[in-house]
């Protein structure tokens, strides 16, 4: 966040132009398929063959982050990768965005210059051009909308409809982190509004700190994909909890499917913050959202391709629809139907 004793510069001193101009004046475009980015408009692109993927996010404060406790690069970063997450949960490369932002009187200008920070930071780790956006005031806070676009071969492009009866389940990664890491800091933050003298007690969870506050989109997995010389039948990116996708992915796809409790992976910080909250880590990552993974099916002879593979875990397996979508418990091995009880913000 921006220090206490720092002068902080009005919005209207430099109005809606100027505050344009400020927040964009260091682009410089990466990707070929950039024409002409911000300063006309409209952007120009260019894809000549290949197919264009467009997916929007909108976060809203007090809904979707907490400025008591989310810094502001950090903010600007997760909004442009978790939209880049939707592009590699269609085997696409992202290649622009543009941000639009609604403010209030509040913010400072040093403070928005931290929250590009973080949007810069993502365009470039990730090969990205920032071509446009949209500033206006607000009345609620802070809201920023980031629409990504990309491109991919129409041969390469993956939606969640295609998975098969038989066709292994697998994810990416580990799960419930970000969940965790959310819980951990609403703690931190009731104990602050109770006693601002107390020092926050995070030593010893940077992994899902970070998951929940500057998470990356798995942009090596498409890569990995055409080295093992495999591609998904279906596939959606873990945003608001792996029950509520794997339903998503079923739905679509007019199949049942078989998940295994003990086939799930759990970081050791995850599963150490779970068992001091008192909450199964079962429940995180099945309900929790935020992990930015990749959830995706393939067909049964590609497993020798991923079986030895750290990055991906087979977690089920699909089925026939009328098998229906059930997790398989450990242990007892009992079949208990699935339920979308991931995150909701519509949810009153």
């Amino acid at each position: 966040m921006t220090n206490a004793t720092q002068s902080k510069t009005e919005l209207s001193e430099l109005g809606e132009f100027g505050l344009i101009r400020r927040l964009t004046e260091n682009i410089q475009l990466k990707n070929e398929s950039t024409i002409r980015g911000v300063g006309d408009d409209c952007a120009v692109l260019d894809f000549k063959q290949k197919k264009v993927v467009v997916t929007t996010d909108l976060l809203t404060e007090g809904v979707h982050f907490n400025l008591m406790y989310v810094p502001l690069r950090h903010l600007g970063y997760k909004a442009v990768t978790v939209n880049l997450s939707d592009v590699y949960a269609m085997n696409a490369t992202p290649k622009q965005i543009t941000v639009s932002i609604a403010v209030s009187s509040k913010m400072s200008i040093e403070a928005l210059d931290e929250l590009y920070e973080g949007i810069y930071l993502a365009c470039e780790r990730y090969g990205v051009d920032l071509v446009g956006g949209d500033t206006t005031s607000s009345l609620t806070g802070l809201l920023i909308s980031v629409t990504a676009i990309g491109e991919a071969e129409e041969e390469d492009l993956v939606y969640r409809n295609g998975a098969k009866d038989t066709d292994l389940l697998c994810v990416t990664g580990d799960l419930g982190g970000a969940y965790l890491g959310l819980q951990l800091l609403e703690r931190e933050n009731a104990v602050f509004k109770v006693n601002p003298k107390m020092v926050p007690q995070l030593e010893g969870y940077d992994y899902i700190l970070e998951r929940q506050l500057k998470p990356e989109a798995r942009k090596d997995i498409p890569v990995l994909f055409k080295e093992l010389g495999i591609k998904p039948t279906a596939m959606i990116d873990i945003s608001d909890g792996l029950s509520s996708e794997i339903l998503h992915l079923c739905t679509q796809s007019d199949v049942g499917c078989r998940l295994y409790e003990d086939r799930l992976l759990y970081d050791n910080q995850t599963k150490k913050m779970a068992a001091e909250l008192n909450i199964n880590p079962l429940v995180a990552a099945l309900n929790g959202g935020e992990d930015y993974e990749l959830l995706f099916t393939l067909p049964i002879s590609n497993l020798d391709a991923i079986r030895n593979n750290p990055d991906i875990s087979v977690i089920g397996y699909i089925t026939d629809k009328s098998e229906g979508v059930n997790l398989i418990t450990a242990g007892m091995g009992q079949a208990i139907p699935l339920q979308a009880q991931g995150w909701n913000p519509i949810k009153g």
